[in-house]
């Protein structure tokens, strides 16, 4: 196992996001620290699950956005299966809901990309130490959060949809049909058409444009 220059181990790192450019410059942050190195990277969240799997970093560092799972599905199932893995996500826009799901999905901290450079190894240390990282808007997010809870005397509600649903929708928005969905998900079409009617329901939308739209809002993919 690499060591830093003081004989700590070094922090083993996997860093997953469907820009090579991006990998490429927060590897280069990553790996100019004495005690970070990156041991694995992904392009999409279904391989950052097997990479997790294979590799056993300490730290998974993930992008919201990706094809095929989102970086927040992919630390839901990683939170399930490696509880001991620290997550990081890494996303473009400063977005509340994106903040609050990461939470939920088991991350530790959140950073922006656009100062990445300035907070990413702060944020890799912090989580190594079991402390949550936040930029400060994600702070008063928080915080506000918190005050109109209390102030209304209610508690977060739960999800909208299911996790099924959820890659479901996510699945029909970038453009698969009910037969592939159902062949990926290892599922009958049946099945996936009964998932795709409980959303439209639920979410009041009509079809397939509204469901695609709504999935770039909740941060599922991108425009």
């Amino acid at each position: 196992m690499p060591h830093s220059p003081d004989g700590s181990p070094k922090t083993r790192i996997l860093l997953a996001d469907d820009h090579a450019l991006v990998r490429r410059g927060v590897r280069l942050i990553l790996d100019g620290e004495p005690d970070l190195q990156v041991v694995a990277e992904a392009g999409d969240g279904a391989e950052a699950i097997e990479m997790a799997r294979s590799e056993r970093p300490d730290l998974a560092v993930l992008d919201i956005a990706m094809p095929r799972l989102t970086g927040l599905q992919a630390a839901r199932e990683l939170s399930r299966v490696m509880p001991e893995l620290r997550i990081l996500m890494l996303t473009m826009y400063d977005n509340e809901q994106y903040f609050f799901e990461a939470l939920k999905a088991g991350a530790s901290g959140f950073v922006l990309k656009s100062v990445a450079d300035r907070d990413l190894v702060e944020a890799c240390r912090a989580a190594m130490r079991d402390e949550p990282f936040l930029y400060p808007g994600a702070v008063t997010a928080l915080i506000r959060n918190y005050l109109d809870r209390v102030r209304d005397g209610g508690d977060v509600p739960d999800r909208a949809i299911t996790e099924r649903e959820e890659e479901i929708l996510k699945l029909v928005a970038e453009g698969h049909s009910s037969k592939e969905i159902a062949g990926m998900l290892v599922i009958s079409v049946k099945t996936v058409e009964r998932h795709r009617a409980n959303l439209l329901q639920k979410l009041g939308l009509r079809d397939r444009l509204e469901l695609t739209r709504y999935a770039i809002r909740a941060g599922l993919i991108e425009p």
